[in-house]
């Protein structure tokens, strides 16, 4: 496999960590500790898998860890809406960081959709 820094979808991945590290850095209190905590390890998760998968010898364990990423996608967009409701953040900050998560969640549908038709993976 090629080196991660290459696919457009780390890059955006990798620029969501850095966004909602940014928005998590607001959310103060003792209370908010593990929603904050949540966040990070959600957001961290994403790039994080894309990087272990592309690392494997194989496309369908590839897909394996972009399924896993994209999972967390969806446990980060949670996290968002929970954080919003507390109101932790505000709807801008959401609405935003809700737009980066949609985005990278399509890319990597994408490149799931594009190693099945490649192979035999089940994307």
């Amino acid at each position: 496999m090629s080196d991660f820094k290459r696919l457009r979808v780390w890059r955006k991945a990798h620029a969501l960590a850095l966004n909602i590290d940014r928005v998590v850095a607001s959310i103060e209190g003792p209370r908010r500790a593990a929603p904050r905590s949540q966040i990070v390890r959600a957001a961290m998760s994403i790039p994080t898998n894309i990087v272990e998968g592309r690392g494997q010898t194989s496309q369908k364990e590839f897909a394996r860890f972009l399924r896993i990423a994209l999972n967390s996608s969806t446990e980060l967009e949670y996290h968002l809406i929970l954080a919003r409701d507390m109101r932790a953040i505000d709807e801008k900050t959401f609405s935003s960081a809700l737009d980066q998560v949609l985005g990278v969640r399509m890319m990597l549908h994408g490149l799931l959709k594009c190693l099945a038709s490649d192979s035999s993976i089940r994307a």
